[in-house]
């Protein structure tokens, strides 16, 4: 450690990670009313003529989003590793230290 203050970050004692649930069911029980005039201010977005046609995108892909679930993404990584190195990693069944 180098000696500052929360190692330069910000407290978070008591504020870190997800809200409660119970939390989140107080707030998703306020919005319900409101749901449905969101999702049919997005539907006039995409069927209006005076919608740029990045408001229509954005509406037609929350709408699609939320009644069909977002997809899931596809994360792709190249590895290369020596195998020398790999070796040197891992030990096969061995219980003496290599040397």
């Amino acid at each position: 450690m180098d000696n500052r203050k929360n190692n330069g970050g910000h407290s978070t004692a008591g504020k870190a990670g997800r809200k409660p649930k119970d939390e989140e069911n107080r707030i998703r029980d306020l919005m319900m009313p409101y749901s449905l005039d969101a999702i049919q201010c997005l539907a006039n977005i995409v069927v209006s003529d005076k919608s740029k046609d990045t408001d229509k995108i954005s509406a037609s892909k929350i709408i699609i989003e939320y009644s069909y679930g977002k997809p899931k993404e596809r994360v792709e990584s190249d590895i290369n590793m020596n195998t020398t190195t790999l070796k040197d990693l891992i030990s096969f069944g061995s219980t003496e230290p290599e040397i």
